[in-house]
């Protein structure tokens, strides 16, 4: 992975956090936040932006986990937690699907740049997910609205089924406009023509 990347770390190990700070430029990549525990995580990160968090779970006020979670919320990155312990609760806790590598003390040179490779790439994946899915659900709302427009047109104008996705396709075409679109005018116009309903 060639790419730079900038990134918040937080332990409450001062040890830690200069290994950190010593480690992360040797891979090419930047530490732009250093904090001591979770409240300074989540006021850093939310003030400087970073491309990845790499967080120790259990520190004072907030730990890693809710202060990771508490960031994501504002606007999603990959997260890398690190733990002395191998706990299942805390491996329960961290299956959200902004943490995304979890590493125990001592963390090594190779075992840190090998989580962010696969953090960065876990991370891809689930954004590219998330766009097909969002992609998939406006195509299935699109298509309810086509044909319920398809269906005023049987009814109100009395063409086939055939005839009147062929007018919706023509309007679409003629008026440089989106079926979709095209579809929710025809709607729009179909419950303006409705008698009003008794209040």
């Amino acid at each position: 992975m060639n790419r730079t990347l900038r990134i918040a770390v937080a332990d409450d190990d001062a040890v830690m956090r200069q290994y950190y700070q010593t480690i992360l430029p040797l891979l090419g990549h930047e530490v732009v936040a250093v904090a001591k525990n979770g409240r300074e995580l989540v006021e850093e990160s939310c003030c400087l932006r970073p491309d990845l968090i790499i967080t120790d779970i259990k520190m004072s006020e907030l730990d890693g986990i809710d202060a990771a979670a508490q960031v994501c919320q504002q606007f999603p990155l990959p997260v890398i937690l690190v733990s002395a312990h191998h706990e299942a609760e805390l491996l329960s806790r961290a299956s959200n699907e902004h943490m995304l590598a979890y590493l125990v003390k001592p963390v090594k040179q190779a075992d840190l740049e090998t989580a962010i490779t696969i953090a960065l790439q876990r991370f891809e994946q689930f954004r590219n997910l998330r766009r097909e899915a969002a992609t998939l659900r406006q195509a299935l709302e699109d298509r309810k609205l086509i044909e319920r427009a398809k269906y005023v047109l049987v009814e109100r104008v009395g063409l086939s089924e055939p005839q009147a996705l062929q007018r919706l396709q023509k309007l679409a075409s003629d008026k440089n406009r989106k079926l979709a679109e095209v579809a929710q005018m025809i709607l729009l116009v179909e419950d303006a023509l409705l008698p009003p309903t008794a209040e």
